[in-house]
């Protein structure tokens, strides 16, 4: 497999970001609805009390009040700054917790539609897993028109897929590993324009050597540029190294230029939060 050169760099078990202790606090797939108590307003983006301190466009804010969401959920908070900063993320929380909202507010923060372009590729184990995200997508991005979702899998005959993808590419794939490589394969399905590469249940994929070698394919097939997310309930410490050969610029704390524009974007938020 093409892998990024991974060879200078050092992780640490700690860098990864896991909530296993944090189970009490489960909301539900987007967020903690809106609650009639007090809440204490931070004044950084990580301890905000709303999605509105992410400074998401305007059409996701209005989607996620439609929703009846107000208030992110601790891995939301944690992980989406990183992530709209097109920041390579791995992800571990216990289901419920809102990691699909994670990766679909903040593609669809990222995402400019072209036509004729799949700038996101989502892929996870099962057909029933893939048709939820693809809802999420729908549903978050009901006042972006232009962008257009389209959900692939197995069980539907290969020939309807083609059809849309040749007549209406989306900008926005999710799928199961078999037939997404099976269409691009046969150069039905573009993805040298892909700019985030997302796994859900990783560790489902990655597992199984099968699914692995497909995914690794599919990985090989999009540019090298882009934003890598990764997102499970479990990992174990064989499938974490496996994880990370695929990313090259994972969300570290120090010295490093990502760190340096997380605390920019924390910067701007106090001085929208308080209008100074």
């Amino acid at each position: 497999m093409a892998e990024k050169d991974t060879n200078n760099e050092v992780y640490e078990e700690e860098e990864l970001i896991d909530y296993e202790d944090d189970e009490d606090k489960a909301p539900d797939s987007v967020g903690a609805k809106a609650s009639t108590a007090p809440v204490k307003k931070g004044y950084v983006g990580i301890h905000s009390s709303g999605f509105r301190d992410f400074l998401l466009k305007p059409e996701l804010l209005r989607a996620i009040v439609d929703s009846g969401f107000e208030h992110p959920s601790e891995v939301q908070h944690e992980c989406i700054p990183q992530a709209i900063l097109g920041m390579d993320v791995i992800c571990q929380a216990k289901s419920g917790m809102g990691k699909t909202a994670v990766f679909v507010l903040s593609t669809l923060q990222q995402i400019e539609p072209v036509a004729g372009q799949v700038a996101a590729l989502v892929l996870c184990h099962t057909r029933e897993l893939a048709y939820q995200i693809c809802h999420e997508f729908e549903r978050f991005s009901t006042y972006l028109p232009d962008l257009k979702v389209a959900v692939f899998y197995g069980g539907v005959h290969i020939k309807n897929h083609k059809d849309l993808l040749k007549n209406e590419c989306p900008h926005i794939v999710v799928g199961t590993p078999g037939r997404i490589l099976a269409l691009a394969r046969d150069k039905d399905l573009p993805l040298k324009n892909v700019r985030h590469f997302i796994l859900d249940e990783c560790d489902k994929m990655l597992e199984s050597l099968d699914m692995r070698r497909d995914v690794q394919e599919i990985f090989k097939m999009t540019p090298h540029d882009k934003q890598v997310m990764m997102f499970s309930a479990t990992l174990s410490k064989e499938i974490r190294p496996v994880c990370k050969k695929f990313m090259q610029d994972v969300m570290s704390y120090g010295n490093s230029p990502q760190t340096f524009s997380l605390i920019l974007y924390y910067v701007i938020i106090f001085v929208v939060n308080f209008d100074l």
